[in-house]
């Protein structure tokens, strides 16, 4: 049985990855250190690792020869007689160390513990306590206390350490990150995490719903009530949760007293922001309540995107965008580590409007990024619109790192066609689709200008992308909107999922600009943030579809027309970016359709059956479907298939689109 025991302790010892810090302040106590603390208060909330650290504190005290009395506060009713009958060893034999979990229970007993049962100790006796609540301040403020006892915090694992948990656990290294980012550094998450099987290579790893069921009962415990229940589901999706967002979800007779509950709570931070709940309660509180019950989930969430989006509405010019910030917290897990829904502040930077001194250099700043005729369009439109314009600033600098411009247009004037091409064409598209009604206007975010990695995400496209949404939430009368990237591949998918198809290729000084766009009369703003938060929503076509006479996108420029053929082919097996296709909306697609993607489908496949049926077509059929239809991983393997060096190949696929367009534009 010794050696027993010390393999069990050996193995305790190992399984505190990341702990380094609270098991050296516990065996210099266990040791006898003249300068240790006799009395160690560990405290975090559940799941955390203190009856871990409990446990390992036994084994090397066991180790020693010292007798060890574990308690359990939960048993002992916050009793004094109860506590002072099991603890009493440790006032008779000297060296004893006394350990009480779940201490949270016997907070009653804290004052009488510390001056009346903890004076009679034996010498060289050890107190070590674990709960979910931090210590009475009075240890520290009595100067006999303040050098005999010690508060430790037991606080989340970060990355590295998590990692390593799992490393010891035997998780795959390929597996670790998706684990760690729901554990939210929890041992108990990570440790449980790591007991499920990892799942199948392609696939998302989740928790299962025994996982979710324990880690709920470990983390949270037990809830007064379903309102208190109802309050943490909120709390999950929050970024930050104060009582106006308790109120908009729960109703003014819950809010105020649940408030109080939740701040009270050892998993929830309390912050000048408001409430934040530990990760790992936030991760499993999230994931359980979606495993249980999806719909609750999806309306807990669009309760929650409604109540940020009147936050907006309601905040200063300048807190506007940290409004927005908080309502892209719910979509923070979308589209991979790029993805331009991010959440976090950057103090570092300022975002201020344009200032008189500004102008000069914001010209040079868009040749120098998108050319002179770009710069040309910058220089009418900061006298036209001066208020349009917003500038980023390093914190305590007046030199402009970057700039947005948001314009606002109700009538097309000559000379804003002439100085700007993207505006022309915006205007045509307007014109010839979704005519302005009265009192309407549209709103172009035509400039996003970073130097260096130009519209590639970063913390200042964070900031162009907070503004321009917050602009959308807060206009009045905007019926339609656009928004402008020469940088298009890497923000296709981003708007495409935001329900805003490309629309437009426009030449701006040799350069290609892209116009994507939507019609908030098709789909209001409050609509629009319900939707999006929706766990399985798609999205809403926001573009006019065909109507009596001419369709507007039959009448779009070759060059649109073009990239739409070749959007179409490189999402032909992503459905929901296929779905927000500018061509579906063509005279390739019947009026009134069911189903326009499924018949624009149809007419792709049609024009390359076509293209094969002509002798000079059949290369031209064989590299289209190789390369999009049947999906080779890379256009190298597409050439391997076809059995051409990657140089033919090449030739090849180029002639094939473009013999696609003309027969599709011959349709």
């Amino acid at each position: 049985m010794g050696r027993l025991a010390g393999r069990l302790a050996a193995a305790r010892a190992g399984a505190l990855v990341g702990r380094e810090a609270e098991p050296a302040v516990l065996d210099r106590m266990l040791s006898g250190a003249a300068d240790a603390p006799i009395v160690a208060h560990l405290h975090g909330p559940g799941g955390i690792g203190k009856s871990a650290l409990l446990r390992y504190a036994a084994g090397r005290a066991e180790l020693a020869g010292r007798r060890v009395v574990h308690l359990d506060g939960r048993f002992l009713d916050g009793d004094p007689r109860r506590l002072e009958e099991a603890a009493a060893p440790a006032c008779a034999e000297a060296g004893t160390v006394l350990l009480i979990d779940t201490f949270e229970q016997c907070r009653p007993l804290e004052a009488w513990l510390r001056e009346a049962f903890l004076p009679r100790l034996a010498d060289h006796a050890v107190v070590i306590l674990a709960g979910r609540v931090a210590p009475d301040v009075e240890w520290t403020l009595d100067p006999g206390w303040a050098h005999l006892f010690t508060a430790l915090a037991v606080r989340p694992l970060d990355a590295e350490r998590s990692h390593a948990l799992l490393a010891a656990r035997g998780v795959p290294a390929e597996q670790r990150g998706a684990y760690a980012a729901f554990a939210g550094g929890s041992p108990l998450a990570l440790s449980l995490a790591a007991s499920v099987p990892a799942a199948a290579p392609g696939t998302a790893w989740e928790p299962t719903g025994d996982v979710l069921t324990t880690l709920v009962e470990r983390l949270v415990g037990d809830l007064p009530g379903m309102v208190h229940r109802r309050a943490l589901e909120v709390v999950a999706q929050a970024y930050v949760t104060r009582e106006p967002l308790l109120r908009a979800v729960l109703g003014d007779e819950d809010a105020a007293a649940v408030f109080s509950w939740l701040r009270h709570l050892p998993y929830i931070e309390v912050t000048p922001e408001g409430l934040h709940p530990h990760d790992a309660v936030r991760a499993t509180l999230a994931a359980d309540l979606r495993w249980r019950d999806p719909e609750r989930y999806d309306d807990v969430r669009v309760r929650v995107s409604l109540a940020a989006l009147h936050a907006v509405r309601g905040a200063s010019d300048a807190d506007a965008p940290l409004r927005v910030a908080e309502w892209m917290f719910l979509f923070r897990h979308q589209g991979g580590p790029e993805h331009p829904y991010d959440y976090r502040t950057h103090p570092h930077l300022e975002d201020t409007p344009l200032r008189p001194e500004d102008v000069s250099g914001l010209v040079r700043m868009a040749e120098d990024t998108e050319g002179p005729a770009s710069a040309a369009a910058v220089a009418h439109w900061v006298v036209r619109q001066p208020e349009a314009f917003r500038v980023h600033r390093r914190a305590g600098s007046a030199t402009p790192v970057s700039f947005m411009a948001v314009l606002r247009l109700d009538t097309p004037l000559p000379e804003d066609r002439a100085a700007d091409p993207v505006v022309a064409a915006v205007w045509d598209l307007v014109e010839t689709a979704a005519p302005l009604g009265p009192g309407e206007h549209l709103g172009v975010r035509r400039f996003a200008v970073q130097p260096g990695g130009h519209q590639r995400p970063s913390p200042l496209m964070e900031l162009i992308s907070r503004r321009t949404i917050g602009e959308e939430m807060r206009a009045h009368g905007r019926a339609v909107t656009f928004t402008v990237f020469e940088d298009a591949d890497r923000w296709r998918r981003y708007l495409a999922d935001a329900g805003m198809p490309q629309l437009a290729a426009v030449e701006v000084g040799g350069r290609r600009q892209y116009v994507f766009g939507r019609d908030w009369r098709r789909q209001t703003v409050d609509e629009w943030v319900q939707h999006r938060a929706r766990a399985t929503s798609t999205p809403v076509a926001t573009w006019p579809t065909a109507s009596a006479g001419p369709h507007p996108a039959a009448r779009l420029p070759r060059p649109a027309f073009a990239e739409g053929v070749l959007e179409a082919l490189r999402t032909w097996h992503t459905p929901r970016a296929f779905a927000t296709n500018v061509l579906l909306t063509s005279r390739l697609v019947p009026p009134g359709s069911p189903d326009p993607a499924a018949d624009l489908r149809d007419a792709v496949l049609t024009a390359l059956d076509a293209i094969r049926t002509d002798p000079a077509g059949v290369k031209a059929h064989e590299a289209l479907t190789a390369t999009y239809i049947t999906a080779s991983r890379t256009h190298r393997s597409a050439a391997r298939r076809l059995g051409v060096p990657y140089g033919t190949y090449r030739r090849h696929l180029a002639l094939a689109r473009e013999r696609l367009v003309e027969r599709l534009l011959r349709e």
